[in-house]
């Protein structure tokens, strides 16, 4: 291991396309994907009050609604993968939601090392999904669909677009993760110019109906329309958070006026669309399906101001009774709404409790569209096609993998889930005893907060379950976390799994960080090479100073060169809580498990 940044901080296709059945009026399909809304975040469940997406309500009359809808991965990326290819995550290697960076990989890679304190390995994810994959909306357009997609892709640009993967259109053809710096106009996505202070969920309704309504009509479509809502930057239209500052509840685990004010504009556009295929009468000949891209995000914070003036911070939302959120294998980041309307077949206003993915998307809609999926291109969803229709079905073991570190509420070491009827097994990659995988085993039927780890108890369960992983893994050849050869058990510390380091991430555009960050080259000759974050730095023969002008205020440097374990000594006088970090040389970011806390009181 090479020690080279510290930092220490004070005062906190070869296509084998799908041929159509003869059918003489093929339905159209609008496909809804709303970004980081959880199971809690809607009105469908009855599990909010503050919360209001009538227009969500509105869609579910018209179908039914699945109480237990998943996406494949709690984190953006994946998920989208999983629905355009219908392969799991750990088929294509997508674990991460890294499809907005610059490194193009189709393959994952094994870590063979990783930091001392760590037990297993991580699986480096893949970044783009590979071009000639005969992807749903490829297989859509072969089989004479017009196709389009609207909002947010996070699945890579030029080669990578919506574009060179079955779509006609693609509008904002933009791959940021979130929508730019704003929500409201004037927008930082290059091409996308509205007046000011428009919404860009209205903006993306809006494109939507227009191509519509100017659309092929002697075709069906097919419109892929996901949503930058409800994913950070978190902001809103000021008199929607006004009035939703009206009605926070501070007993509530959902406290975040612009985080319902965010929602309310989600569904709005939802409604805007509604209309306009009531508008254009053809509500009976079009299919509605709609979900979201994992769990609502609890890791990040939100200051707030209250109807008396009081500020607090809250997290942004909350996905109570479900365990964790975004980011983690727990329920809370992959449990999600789920709506499907087809016109004749499912029942108005019903609801069905089988167990749902993201990745069965792609079969279910090419079955109900009576179009053959494509050769030679394995399928991990399931068609749960005759389930709309009201029969029941008995669902296949689904499977959830995410072999990194993470730093949100409740998060776990590489691990892959298991669900199975009742239950619900999470493997932890090497964490138990010798290098052995740790389990927990939860009946999701009964405990749906997976508050009682029953591993110990139902030893024959976890066998059994543990054995269907094995044979996931090497049916889709998952590339899997190993035991870390350079692991040291002083340096590992259990108490840090599932806590968030350094608490609530606060976006900058909160009050308490509106301060613009200063990065600055330490000019002291003492310390050459430091650089300070948001803080001023003196010294003299015996100390240095680090005074706060800012939030998160830190003295960095890259200069440390060490091989294996490194002993740092600091001498600390002062008054509060600060922290020492690191990472290593192949390490992008600081990871929360790689962090030492420390409280100096009284000066």
């Amino acid at each position: 291991m090479k020690l080279t940044i510290l930092a220490l901080t004070a005062f906190l296709f070869s296509l084998s396309s799908g041929q159509a059945i003869t059918s003489p009026n093929r339905p159209n399909v609008i496909l809804i994907l709303a970004d980081d809304l959880g199971w809690a975040d809607t009105t469908l469940y009855g599990q909010t009050k503050l919360y209001e997406t009538p227009n969500l309500e509105r869609l579910a009359a018209r179908g039914m609604t699945f109480n237990n809808a998943y996406s494949s991965h709690p984190l953006c990326s994946p998920t989208r993968s999983s629905i355009l290819s219908g392969q799991n995550p750990a088929r294509t290697g997508f674990t991460t939601p890294g499809g907005h960076t610059k490194e193009v990989l189709y393959e994952p890679v094994a870590k063979a090392s990783g930091s001392p304190n760590q037990k297993s390995n991580v699986v480096k994810s893949s970044t783009r999904l590979d071009p000639s994959m005969p992807t749903l909306a490829v297989v859509l357009k072969n089989a004479g669909y017009e196709t389009a997609h609207f909002g947010k892709w996070h699945l890579g640009d030029g080669p990578h677009s919506a574009l060179k993967f079955g779509f006609d259109v693609d509008i904002p053809n933009y791959n940021g993760p979130g929508p730019g710096r704003t929500y409201l106009a004037p927008w930082t996505i290059p091409g996308l110019e509205g007046e000011p202070g428009e919404h860009i969920e209205d903006r993306m309704a809006k494109e939507a109906v227009s191509w519509l309504k100017n659309r092929d009509r002697t075709k069906p479509f097919f419109m892929n329309y996901w949503q930058f809502s409800v994913h950070a930057p978190f902001g809103a239209k000021p008199e929607l958070i006004d009035r939703y500052r009206s009605k926070i509840d501070r007993t509530s685990t959902q406290q975040s006026p612009t985080y319902a004010a965010m929602l309310h504009s989600m569904d709005d556009a939802i409604g805007t669309l509604l209309d306009a295929i009531d508008e254009e009468g053809i509500a009976n000949e079009t299919i509605i399906l709609f979900t979201s891209d994992n769990g609502g995000n609890q890791h990040c914070g939100l200051e707030e101001t209250d109807i008396n003036g009081e500020t607090f911070i809250t997290p942004v939302t909350s996905n109570a009774p479900l365990l964790g959120g975004k980011g983690n294998i727990h329920d809370g980041g992959i449990r999600v709404p789920g709506i499907v309307v087809w016109p004749g077949i499912t029942e108005s206003g019903s609801r069905n409790d089988t167990r749902v993915q993201s990745t069965d998307l792609y079969p279910t809609i090419l079955s109900m569209l009576k179009i053959n999926p494509p050769a030679n291109h394995p399928i991990d969803g399931v068609d749960f096609s005759v389930a709309l229709g009201g029969e029941e079905l008995e669902r296949a073991p689904m499977f959830t993998y995410v072999p990194s570190y993470g730093n949100t509420p409740k998060w776990l070491p590489p691990s892959m889930a298991v669900h199975h009827g009742r239950w619900k097994l999470i493997r932890t990659f090497h964490h138990g005893k010798n290098g052995a995988h740790q389990f927990r085993l939860y009946d999701v039927e009964n405990d749906i907060g997976e508050t009682k780890n029953l591993a110990a108890e139902q030893p024959e369960t976890v066998q059994r379950l543990d054995a269907l992983i094995d044979d996931f893994i090497a049916e889709v050849e998952a590339v899997v976390p190993t035991a870390n050869p350079n692991f040291n058990p002083v340096q590992f510390d259990a108490s840090k799994i599932g806590i968030q380091a350094g608490g609530l991430k606060m976006p900058s555009a909160t009050k308490t960080s509106r301060q613009p960050i200063t990065m600055t080259t330490v000019k002291d000759p003492a310390l050459q090479g430091w650089i300070a974050r948001n803080a001023e730095i003196t010294s003299d023969s015996t100390r240095i100073v680090i005074k706060s002008v800012g939030r998160h205020s830190f003295l960095a440097t890259n200069k440390v060169r060490s091989e294996g374990a490194t002993e740092v000594k600091l001498k600390i006088r002062g008054d509060g809580e600060g922290s020492l970090q690191w990472r290593t040389e192949d390490q992008e970011k600081f990871l929360e498990t790689q962090s030492e806390l420390f409280t100096v009181k009284g000066n």
